[in-house]
């Protein structure tokens, strides 16, 4: 016998709009996947795509301007209501805000067509109204704390506003891109700083007794502060060589000091679930990407300095993504909290793989031909493997 039709269940495409974190999370994933699916065969040339922008300009607008937002988005659309106490952005808001961040990536990669200032114009609009929209959310609940997350946004939009000057102006980005990186890890972390102890501690609390992670002082503080001095030397240095040994030390140092940081986070103790461990995973390549960085600038090495940006970009960006949004997905589904094996082998390890192989084909050039197809090839594999198994939850209509 089935089961009667619940008429006051809202339809399939508006239940897509019930929550920040399904548009966002499921089709940013999507564009993730087809962004290096198109742009691996587009830059060693066996296709083309229909943008202005260069093979490498296009890669990089979409990865930090397209990619990345969609997924702050999604989990700040999901957080803010737990931060404020206020009504989820749900509904056609929720509907328009995508439709402004899709409209942007079809803007870019038709620009060819429609002309790159027009196309510039649309995928400008997405940052600022979504600063405005968690703004709004903050202020009416008072919520002063997380103001330092909208001026990240606000940063970040400068950034993009740098990018399209650079490129109209010179053909090719050298600044804007590093503008990019230095926000998003910048926000990484910071919230990766709040998240990655408190849901280690949680866990450890339950399955694993004994030390747990501090809580945050004085010591985060000032490796916090650090960063931000190192993340914003890192473009200057390259508009600004006298200061490229001081920013190449200041990325040393940072990077020996989140190291040290994460460590406290008690990473060892983790390994039993994926779920958790995948974070710090993420987190390391943070460190991994300022000692890289600082390297390549005191040794002036470029093979190092495409293998700092990968691992902040392929390592901490793409495996952090999905480490927040298999973990979000799972908690507003009512899912526990645990790996199970599609994800860790579906989609951690690829992703893992991913980063790692981007990084060897910047340290091993010779090896391009083989190393870069295959770090695209688990990239693609991680991203499409969350909109497979994912997909369900993500559309799932209880929500715990």
């Amino acid at each position: 016998m089935s089961r009667p039709i619940d008429k006051r269940s809202p339809s399939l495409i508006a239940h897509f709009f019930t929550g920040g974190f399904r548009p966002f999370f499921l089709l940013g994933a999507l564009h993730a996947a087809l962004m290096i699916a198109l742009w691996v065969p587009w830059f060693l040339g066996f296709i083309h795509v229909p943008t202005a922008l260069s093979p490498v300009v296009w890669h990089q607008h979409e990865l930090l301007f397209g990619f990345v937002p969609a997924v702050i988005a999604g989990f700040l659309l999901t957080a803010v209501p737990n931060w404020t106490g206020r009504k989820a952005f749900t509904g056609w808001p929720l509907a328009f805000l995508f439709a402004l961040w899709l409209a942007g990536r079809l803007a870019i990669a038709g620009s060819e067509t429609i002309g790159l200032y027009a196309a510039m114009t649309v995928a400008g609009a997405f940052l600022p109204v979504l600063a405005g929209l968690i703004l709004k959310e903050l202020v009416a609940a008072r919520n002063s704390r997380n103001y330092k997350v909208v001026a990240v946004i606000g940063v970040l939009f400068a950034a993009q506003l740098a990018f399209f000057h650079e490129f109209d102006r010179y053909g090719r980005i050298d600044i804007a891109d590093r503008m990019g990186i230095a926000t998003i890890i910048f926000l990484i972390t910071l919230i990766g700083g709040r998240i990655i102890p408190s849901f280690t501690g949680n866990w450890l609390r339950q399955n694993n007794p004994g030390p747990i992670p501090p809580g945050f002082n004085r010591f985060d503080l000032t490796v916090m502060v650090l960063s931000a001095l190192a993340l914003v030397a890192w473009p200057i240095s390259a508009a600004v060589p006298v200061l490229v040994p001081l920013a190449g030390l200041a990325l040393l140092g940072v990077g020996s000091a989140q190291f040290a940081r994460q460590l406290r986070w008690k990473p060892e103790r983790t390994l039993a679930e994926p779920l958790v461990t995948i974070l710090h995973v993420a987190f390391f390549f943070v460190s991994l990407g300022f000692l890289l960085s600082g390297a390549a600038l005191l040794l002036d090495d470029a093979g190092l300095r495409t293998a700092g940006v990968h691992a902040w970009t392929s390592g901490a960006i793409g495996t952090m993504t999905l480490a927040v949004m298999t973990r979000a997905t799972r908690g507003h589904s009512g899912q526990a909290l645990l790996s199970p094996a599609t994800t860790t082998f579906g989609i951690y390890l690829p992703i893992v793989l991913a980063a790692a192989l981007r990084i060897g084909t910047a340290l091993a050039p010779e090896f391009t031909m083989i190393l870069l197809p295959l770090s695209g090839l688990m990239w693609v594999a991680a991203f499409l493997g969350f909109v497979a198994f994912y997909s369900p939850l993500v559309m799932r209509r209880k929500i715990a």
